[in-house]
């Protein structure tokens, strides 16, 4: 039986230390997302990445206007999808959805659907988890530069222990302190913030949080082996 997923691409992965696109990463993930033998509704969600909060820190250098800030994410976003379209060819539908009726349209065409962000004040993670519920997917595949969800930054405390399943509600419990809003400013990396933390709540889809880096392990998950190392996040702590 084919299942619907939705694959969300943080734009951490596209660049290099440099700032310079990752080709070679972008042609990875590609050639894994062309493998469409088991998938029925397919949808890419891309991030905004470096390039956008570069962008982002110059406007505010210029002027304090958040809502311009994340206009300029949400389009940037929309270049990266353009990336993977041309990879894709004529697997991909080749225009970026700009809202959920366009989304709509673009499932009709039975390809791979590649889409960034929808409106100001809405990340890609939260675009993600709406489409998903919109298509009816089975699951959300989301590619980071890390391994999953850890109890504390793993980029920052060498003993961060890897999170191998979670309940949205813990995942709240963990990321979010009692003082923080959970709202991320205009290009903010954050895999998870408020908006996107009620979304998986109510949504009860599975989310898969794994390293995008690491593209041996997602071509074996697309595979359909799930024993790889990522975070499970489900309503039901297994």
């Amino acid at each position: 039986m084919k299942r619907n997923i939705v694959v969300k691409i943080g734009g951490s992965l596209l660049f290099k230390k440099e700032n310079s696109i990752d080709t070679e990463k972008i042609k990875q993930l590609g050639t894994i997302l062309q493998n469409q033998e088991h998938i029925g509704k397919c949808v890419v969600v891309c991030g905004g990445g470096i390039l956008a909060r570069n962008y982002i820190d110059v406007v505010r250098e210029f002027q304090s206007n958040e809502a311009l800030c994340d206009i300029i994410g949400i389009k940037v976003s929309r270049i990266n999808s353009l990336l993977f379209i041309s990879y894709l060819k004529d697997m991909a539908y080749p225009v970026v959805p700009e809202s959920m009726e366009q989304l709509a349209k673009a499932l009709l065409s039975k390809k791979i659907v590649v889409m960034g962000g929808l409106q100001p004040g809405q990340s890609t993670t939260s675009v993600a988890l709406e489409v998903s519920e919109y298509i009816n997917a089975s699951q959300i595949v989301i590619l980071t530069d890390v391994d999953g969800i850890y109890d504390k930054d793993p980029r920052k405390e060498k003993d961060a222990k890897l999170m191998k399943s979670l309940t949205p509600q813990q995942l709240q419990d963990l990321i979010l302190s009692p003082q923080d809003t959970g709202q991320a400013a205009a290009g903010e990396y954050r895999i998870f913030d408020a908006v996107s933390l009620q979304i998986l709540k109510r949504s009860h889809i599975p989310v898969r949080v794994m390293n995008g880096n690491k593209t041996e392990q997602f071509q074996k998950f697309w595979n359909g082996n799930e024993k790889v190392t990522h975070t499970l996040i489900t309503p039901h702590k297994s």
